[in-house]
């Protein structure tokens, strides 16, 4: 099973207020309606492979911590259609809602912290979140929102699509420059360390 990488970005213009709460700052950028378009690149022993990928928010709800879209990847190797929908439910790690633990989808606290150290933004977080999860944390200054978006769904094909949608990304905005970067994580994987 490939693992997948995710590297999107959007336009440069980025504003945003903070909020006095442990809710993380609100970023025009991470609204309903706004797309992002990157490269979704996978890595295994036996291949490298890259495609293009397209994300659009479709519902954000900042204080319950939760947002969802979809997600267009676009000539997949092994898929028997040029595009390929899935829509997905995310989680934004706010320390109100969710903190930095997944606690389902067969993720431990092991493998969450070999994930969320994949982004240098988290490291100074880390030393926080080995004690307590991270939720004595205020993110409310952070530059950065966390977040796991889990594909619930395939929108436009059946599952015999030649992807799977068995794991779940953990994901990192930039509420600077509006890019997200993204690793996917599936249990079912052994290729899931290495990256």
């Amino acid at each position: 099973m490939p693992v997948r990488v995710a590297e999107i970005s959007a336009p440069s213009q980025v504003s945003g207020t903070i909020s006095r709460h442990t809710s993380p700052p609100a970023c025009t950028l991470l609204s309903v309606g706004q797309a992002f378009s990157g490269t979704q690149n996978v890595s295994s022993i036996q291949k490298e492979e890259a495609w293009r990928v397209n994300v659009r928010i479709q519902g954000c709800d900042l204080e319950h911590g939760y947002l969802c879209g979809t997600m267009e990847a676009l000539n997949v190797p092994m898929a028997d259609t040029p595009i390929v929908v899935t829509f997905w439910e995310g989680e934004i790690v706010d320390t109100k809602n969710y903190t930095f633990f997944t606690g389902k989808w067969d993720a431990s606290p092991e493998d969450d912290k070999r994930h969320w150290t994949k982004f240098p933004s988290f490291l100074p977080l880390l030393s926080q979140v080995e004690i307590d999860g991270g939720k004595s944390l205020d993110l409310s200054n952070c530059p950065y929102i966390f977040m796991r978006w889990k594909e619930q769904y395939f929108v436009n094909v059946g599952t015999d699509c030649g992807l799977t949608i068995a794991g779940f990304y953990y994901v990192c905005f930039s509420c600077s420059d509006g890019s997200i970067n993204g690793f996917y994580y599936d249990p079912n994987s052994r290729q899931n360390c290495p990256r």
